[in-house]
């Protein structure tokens, strides 16, 4: 039963980041807000807020390894399995915002995750640093954009939406997404608990694997339809600024309203492969300019000795 719970909450959290886009980028653009602006903002937290409620409802719980299990689980699932897959369908040629700008912020954002939890907590001004920065790096996202007539990927996303809808029929659909993302976290969470410890295994298990694979799917059909239709070269900067995301804004967010603890486990293990994979990217990147098969199938062993090490390690 646990499991059909698992999976009630993995589609109400995407049918409900859904909903809940759609709503808002209708009604702020309604308001006559740039769709550059509404991109880089409210779709980006917008698609996040997911893993956004997961980590809030984990973390208010009392399960911590949860909320941060469900970001480093999600982070390294997007490089080793998601990049990797995307390439399998058609190798990635790498632009060079990816290696000037988007791999550069994503270590940057890994490192500070590493070392502010190594003293097994993120507090309330860790979370506000990461916020901060964030918050930086999206106006000078939308300066630049502005100033080279660069079209973003969040942008094109934002002019897809109809916005001929009557306001009524926005606000239903942000309450419909703001009421199965709460429910969707919810049961995600009563779920992970119910089959940890049916399993006789820690919630951390079940939040890196299971939970930021479903996280992730959004992602992997979003790459994998992109891939199919060759239109790769937004692929990665979408997987690397999910990543930059998840820590920034997710882990921010959470801790700025809950002390995050991050327990020993976490940091002398899952943390590790955070920072080897994140590395890894970059030679990957580098090496030819491109991340054809071959390099896809080294990713994807890569995530499955990190599933396989963790499994081991409960034992």
């Amino acid at each position: 039963m646990e499991y059909l719970w698992l999976i009630l909450g993995l589609v109400a959290l995407v049918l409900g980041g859904e909903f809940l886009v759609k709503g808002a980028v209708s009604i702020a653009l309604k308001a006559k807000i740039s769709p550059l602006v509404v991109g880089m903002t409210v779709v980006s937290f917008g698609t996040s807020a997911p893993e956004l409620l997961v980590s809030l409802s984990a973390v208010f719980d009392g399960y911590p390894d949860v909320s941060v299990g469900a970001v480093v689980g999600s982070n390294i699932s997007n490089i080793g399995l998601v990049l990797g897959i995307t390439v399998l369908i058609f190798p990635i040629v790498v632009n060079r915002d990816s290696l000037r700008i988007d791999w550069p912020l994503m270590i940057l954002a890994t490192f500070m995750f590493y070392f502010f939890a190594m003293n097994g907590e993120i507090s309330w001004w860790e979370g506000s640093i990461f916020m901060v920065i964030l918050s930086l790096f999206t106006f000078w996202l939308i300066r630049r954009s502005r100033r080279e007539g660069i079209q973003l990927a969040a942008e094109s996303e934002v002019e897809e939406i109809n916005v001929g809808n009557p306001v009524y029929k926005d606000v239903f659909f942000l309450a419909i997404g703001m009421l199965a993302l709460y429910f969707g976290a919810e049961w995600l969470i009563d779920s992970v608990v119910g089959i940890a410890s049916s399993q006789g295994v820690s919630e951390k298990l079940i939040s890196v694997t299971i939970v930021a694979f479903g996280t992730s799917l959004p992602e992997l059909v979003t790459s994998a339809m992109a891939a199919v239709r060759k239109e790769t070269d937004i692929s990665i900067g979408n997987l690397i600024g999910s990543n930059i995301f998840n820590i920034f804004a997710i882990l921010g967010i959470t801790s700025i309203l809950h002390p995050l603890k991050i327990s020993q486990s976490m940091n002398q293990f899952d943390m590790y492969f955070l920072l080897a994979i994140s590395i890894l990217l970059l030679p990957l990147m580098l090496f030819g300019k491109k991340i054809g098969r071959l390099k896809g199938v080294f990713l994807i062993l890569f995530y499955a000795g990190y599933v396989y090490f963790s499994i081991m390690a409960e034992k």
